[in-house]
C-alpha cells in the first residue's frame, strides 16, 4: 500500500479525447447529448460524467505542464498530451517550446483571452457553450483553421451558415471564409452580397474593404456586372422565346383561318356560323383583322403599308415552315415557295435561323423539320 500514488487515486484517468477527424461529439455544455452519429454511421455513447471529467481537468488544470500565454498578460494552464493529440500545429509548437522545470510554454496572440480559453476548452472535451460560439465563432473559425481543428471549423462554419450572418457582417465574413479556406461559407457570403449589393456596399465592412482588400472589392464589382449581364441575356432570350412562341401559334391560326374559319372570316368557300364555339386559338382575332386590312389596303404592296408588310411577313414565314404548299389554304404560300429559289444568300440565313428557332422553342429539331419537309415535297 505504501507504493500506491494516492494524488493519482483521487482523479480517475480519463478515457483520451478524440482525434481530428474521429468520432469526435459537438456538445453544449447546459445541453449534452447521450449519443452521437459519426461520419460512419457508428452510434457512439458519451456519458455526461466523461465529459465533466475532462472539463474538471482543463479548469482545475491537474498536473498541467503547459503554460499559453495570451494577451494582456492573461496565461492558460493545459496539457501537453492533450493539445498534441488534438492538433499538429499544437504538437510541432510544444516540441520547439523551450521546458522550464515541469512547463513548456507557447503563445496564442492576436485573439482575445476569453476565446482562446473556449479554444482549449473544445480541445479537451469537444463541447462549447452556444452563447460563447455565438460571441466568438469569428475568431474560433481562424484558431480551428490556423490549428488544424476540423471539427471546431465545421462547427463555426455551420453557425454562421446558419444564422450569424447579416448585411453588416457579411464582408468580414467573406474576408475571413477566404483566409480560412471555408469554400461553402464564401459561396453563401458571395451568394447574399449578390443579392443586397445596393446595401452591402454601403455598409462600414465594405468601405473597410476598399482600403485593405482592393483585390477582393474589384473582384465583387465584376461579379455583380457579371451577375446583372447574365440578367440582362435571360430576359432577352425569355422575351425572344416569347416572340417566336407567338409567332409559331400565328402560323397556327392562319391555317385555322384559311381552312376552317372563325370569328368574322373565314375560307370563301365556307359561311360564317353564329353558333360557333369560342376560338382556341389566342392570336385568331388579331389575325383576322389583319387579313381583313390586307384584303382592302390599297397599299398593299411590299413595303408600302406597315400592316401590309407584316402580313406578307407571315405568309413568307407560313410558307417556310408548311410541309406541303400544293393542297396549302393559305393565300399565296405555293407562291412563296416559288420565290425562295430565287431569294439571296443572306435572306434565306436570317429565314432558316428564325425557322430554326421558332421550332427549337416548341421543341421541334430542325433535322426533324428537314426530314419531314423533304418527305412531303416528294409524296
Amino acid at each position: 500500500m505504501g507504493n500506491i500514488d494516492i494524488e493519482r487515486s483521487l482523479l480517475p484517468t480519463p478515457a483520451p479525447p478524440p482525434l481530428p477527424g474521429s468520432q469526435a461529439r459537438s456538445c453544449y455544455w447546459n445541453s449534452r447529448t447521450s449519443t452521437d452519429r459519426s461520419a460512419s454511421g457508428v452510434v457512439t455513447s458519451i456519458s455526461a460524467s466523461s465529459s465533466d471529467l475532462w472539463d474538471r481537468l482543463f479548469d482545475e488544470g491537474y498536473k498541467a505542464d503547459v503554460q499559453i500565454n495570451t494577451d494582456g498578460g492573461g496565461i492558460i494552464y493545459a496539457h501537453a498530451s492533450v493539445l498534441g493529440l488534438a492538433s499538429a500545429v499544437l504538437k510541432n509548437m510544444l516540441k520547439r517550446s523551450k521546458k522550464h522545470g515541469r512547463w513548456r510554454s507557447i503563445s496564442i496572440r492576436g485573439v482575445q483571452p476569453k476565446a482562446v480559453r473556449v479554444f482549449v476548452r473544445f480541445l479537451y472535451s469537444s463541447c462549447y457553450e452556444r452563447q460563447e460560439m455565438e460571441e466568438f465563432v469569428l475568431l474560433l473559425l481562424v484558431l480551428s483553421h490556423a490549428f488544424v481543428v476540423p471539427q471546431l471549423k465545421q462547427k463555426c462554419e455551420w453557425y454562421l451558415e446558419k444564422g450569424l450572418i447579416n448585411l453588416e457582417n457579411v464582408i468580414d465574413i467573406i474576408q475571413l471564409a477566404l483566409l480560412c479556406d471555408a469554400p461553402r461559407l464564401s459561396l453563401i457570403c458571395h451568394r447574399m452580397i449578390m443579392r443586397n449589393f445596393e446595401d452591402v456596399s454601403a455598409t462600414e465592412g465594405w468601405r473597410a474593404m476598399k482600403k485593405s482588400h482592393p483585390i477582393l472589392e474589384k473582384e465583387l464589382l465584376e461579379s455583380v456586372i457579371e451577375d446583372d449581364n447574365r440578367e440582362k441575356e435571360r430576359v432577352q432570350k425569355r422575351n425572344e422565346r416569347k416572340v417566336y412562341s407567338q409567332l409559331f401559334e400565328a402560323m397556327d391560326a392562319l391555317v385555322h383561318i384559311c381552312r376552317e374559319g372563325c370569328r368574322t372570316i373565314g375560307p370563301f368557300d365556307k359561311a360564317f356560323r353564329e353558333d360557333q364555339p369560342p376560338c382556341s386559338f389566342e392570336a385568331c382575332k388579331g389575325l383576322e383583322l389583319l387579313l381583313r386590312h390586307f384584303a382592302s389596303c390599297k397599299l398593299r404592296v411590299p413595303g408600302g403599308c406597315l400592316h401590309c408588310r407584316r402580313m406578307w411577313q407571315l405568309f413568307e414565314l407560313h410558307s417556310r415552315l408548311c410541309r406541303d404548299s400544293s393542297s396549302c389554304r393559305v393565300p399565296l404560300c405555293r407562291n412563296f415557295k416559288e420565290r425562295l429559289k430565287k431569294q439571296n444568300k443572306k435572306d434565306e440565313i436570317k429565314w432558316k435561323m428564325l425557322v430554326r428557332n421558332i421550332l427549337r422553342t416548341k421543341g421541334i429539331s430542325w433535322a426533324h423539320f428537314l426530314q419531314s419537309e423533304s418527305e412531303s415535297s416528294t409524296s
